[in-house]
């Protein structure tokens, strides 16, 4: 029982490690492939450069309530500036 136990845990700690493992930057993928995996996932963790990393979204909606959509763009394969989906920005609190 114990065995088997352990054996789970394990299998549990290796497959969520290799779910958090960022993919490459978004430089090596192209603007498409960029954009799409955006699309895709709604939310999504990206290498953007040199131990730079940045989460972007598909819309407003993946935005906490106190944030706003920005337009984001990175570096892909084939264009130094693909729209790549939206930034969450705080909110200001000046009126």
């Amino acid at each position: 029982m114990m065995r088997t136990l352990l054996s789970t845990l394990a299998l549990t700690l290796v497959a969520t490690a290799a779910a958090a493992q960022v993919g490459p930057p978004t430089s090596q993928r192209t603007c498409g492939a960029n954009r799409q995996l955006v699309m895709r996932e709604g939310a999504v963790v990206l290498d953007t450069g040199p131990s730079t990393y940045a989460r972007f979204v598909k819309n407003g909606s993946e935005c906490l309530v106190d944030q706003f959509p920005e337009p984001a763009w990175v570096p892909s394969s084939n264009n130094p500036q693909c729209f790549i989906g939206y930034r969450c920005k705080d909110g200001s609190d000046d009126f």
